[in-house]
């Protein structure tokens, strides 16, 4: 009997584990290096997906023709961002849409496509806040794909020091930098000879990469050890067959939308050429001064938050938008006085504004590229000469900032970090106005240095930090003059402010390489040091003291636009070292609060004009 027992309870015990096996093999079916369901599904589970279904019925035939050109532009550039970012990109997107098919669209490949279009790529945001690979790809690099993959910044700096004549180009917006091969020598020049065109936009180009080519072939050849050299190509050059296409689609589109809006298709032939050109004089000055009627768009490489290794390189973005017409001439009226609060601001290199910012509310049709994942609003164009030459353009995106499903998701963080009373002065319309505020921030303020260098060149990978903090305090330092003005009420007024320490609030210790996040971590700080912001650690809860929310903004915006002007970089990155501790007591139990409450961690948005 005992033998028997024995036997039934070896057989039983086996059975579990070949169950147990067979649950890891089912949980594993794809290949080595794709996410299995059980690490795909909680990031899954804390995704909310918003759809934008803007109705753009009123739009003529020759303006709908034009948005179906310019969403396949959208759709261009989109891949041109993935591929940016990572070399693998696009590669391990089609394989991982070939496998999906294979396996007949089961949970664990649709989770995983999921995840590429939650991040724009193969490299996922656990979490945790850590970034790891989904696919089998390689980790990240602080270059993207912008540099030769896995190049340290003291490779560069080094080839730097012997050619400082090669700086420019190497650090320019809009060039992607090479390592100095015969084989990628070889492939750009075959670039310029298949688009003559190019050579004539760029003079000069052809003869230094032919001469660079005789260099590189003359290393080659040499069995000695040689110090690696750099070299880099516009962006119409590393891009030529996907910008060629954009160039003739835009082209297209502005023949489409003439008849009915002379201005927009002007912009859009200027932005066709400046493509090409990778100068976006033309293409900017039509765009901030141009009085659109029903379409806006936003085209182009503008921001560099994803560039960590200088912070210098523009990533391509995308926007699609129609006008709310109504909304934005009213909006246009209130907006007079810019001078006087610029002048109000706490540094003494004062400049002249210009009064009149385009800024416009509109719903977003599609976004594409860097722009994807819920953007609220943009001023553009970022380079100073620009600004003080056309002005900037304001883009507020209503369909975004008023949705009742991430205004609900918003409010629920405020109130786990103040609890419900304090919480209860947050609006939709506070968070409207401080993010326009924030927007005019950008135009306001240094924006060179004392020694006329561009802000991203002087700063680097702290510069885009140093600007959004900027903006941040700027937004909610004018907030008391427009109070005088009567553009704000009394309840407004705190709304922006229950809205500024919104947007401090984190629900993981920030990365460094994360600029939005370190800059709202050093205000959330730099708050609690001076008595902004109180914790109670009984209630694990903060409490606001809003009588002193314009002098402690004020005093931190003065710190921020000094080390902007001088231009320092220790100085940027003491201050960053200075306000970014992370005290779990605090904000370890702040964050908690907020995860605990957080339905969503994650947003992707999908849009009704691309048929999803």
């Amino acid at each position: 009997m005992l033998r028997l027992i024995v036997v039934a309870l070896i057989f039983g015990l086996s059975a579990v584990a070949i169950a147990q096996t067979r649950s890891r093999a089912s949980d594993n079916s794809s290949p080595a290096g794709y996410w299995p369901l059980s690490k795909s599904q909680p990031i899954i589970d804390k995704t909310q997906t918003i759809k934008l279904s803007p109705d753009i019925s009123h739009l003529s035939e020759g303006e709908r023709k034009a948005v179906e050109k310019l969403l396949e532009v959208g759709k261009i550039f989109q891949a041109l961002y993935e591929q940016q970012r990572h070399p693998q990109a696009r590669s391990s997107y089609e394989e991982l849409v070939r496998l999906d098919k294979r396996s007949g669209s089961k949970a664990e490949t649709q989770n995983l496509l999921t995840l590429y279009r939650l991040n724009q790529g193969p490299i996922a945001t656990t979490l945790e806040n850590k970034r790891e690979p989904f696919l089998p790809v390689e980790g990240v690099q602080p270059g993207k794909n912008m540099y030769p993959w896995g190049v340290k910044k003291e490779e560069i700096e080094d080839f730097l020091k012997a050619h400082p004549e090669e700086r420019d180009s190497i650090l320019d917006l809009r060039t992607s930098v090479r390592l100095s091969s015969p084989q990628n020598l070889r492939q750009d020049l075959a670039v310029l000879a298949k688009y003559p065109l190019l050579s004539v936009l760029h003079p000069g180009l052809e003869q230094r990469l032919r001469a660079e080519s005789f260099i590189s072939a003359r290393q080659a050849r040499m069995r000695s050890w040689q110090p690696k050299r750099f070299y880099a190509v516009p962006y119409s050059v590393a891009n030529a067959d996907e910008l060629m296409k954009a160039y003739g689609l835009l082209n297209e589109a502005a023949a489409a939308v003439q008849r009915d809006d002379e201005e927009f298709a002007r912009f859009l032939r200027n932005r066709a050429r400046d493509l090409l050109s990778d100068d976006y004089e033309s293409g900017d000055a039509a765009w901030v001064t141009g009085r659109f009627k029903n379409l806006n768009a936003q085209i182009g490489s503008y921001e560099t938050y994803d560039d960590e290794l200088y912070g210098v390189k523009t990533f391509f973005s995308f926007n699609l938008l129609a006008t709310r017409r109504e909304e934005t001439i009213a909006l246009r009226q209130a907006m007079k006085g810019l001078q006087a609060l610029e002048d109000s601001l706490p540094y003494d290199q004062h400049k002249k504004v210009r009064e009149d910012i385009p800024v416009g509310v509109y719903d977003v049709v599609a976004d594409f590229g860097q722009s994807r994942g819920g953007n609220t609003a943009t001023i553009l164009p970022n380079e100073s000469y620009l600004a003080r030459r056309y002005g900037r353009t304001i883009l507020l995106r209503s369909n975004i900032m008023r949705d009742p499903n991430i205004f609900e998701s918003t409010s629920g963080t405020l109130e786990a970090a103040l609890g419900p009373e304090q919480a209860k002065a947050l609006t939709n319309e506070g968070n409207f106005y401080r993010t326009l505020w924030h927007e005019v921030g950008h135009y306001l303020g240094v924006d060179r240095t004392k020694d006329n260098r561009d802000l991203d060149e002087a700063l680097q990978d702290t510069a885009s930090a140093m600007e959004e903090m900027k903006a941040d305090l700027v937004s909610l330092f004018v907030a008391e003059a427009l109070r005088k003005q009567g553009y704000y009420t009394d309840a407004q007024l705190r709304s922006v402010y229950a809205s500024g320490i919104l947007r401090v609030l984190q629900n993981n210790k920030p990365r460094r390489d994360q600029p939005y996040q370190t800059m709202q971590l050093m205000q959330w700080n730099f708050f609690m040091e001076n008595g902004l912001l109180k914790f109670d650690p009984a209630t694990k809860t903060l409490r606001i003291n809003y009588d002193k929310y314009h002098d402690v903004a004020g005093k931190m915006l003065r710190k921020v636009l000094a080390v902007q002007y001088e231009g320092d970089k220790a100085a940027a990155d003491r201050l960053v070292d200075e306000y970014t501790k992370w005290d779990e007591n605090l904000h370890g139990a702040i964050a908690k609060n907020i995860r605990d409450r957080q339905r969503y961690r994650f947003r992707v948005f999908k849009y009704a004009a691309l048929g999803e």
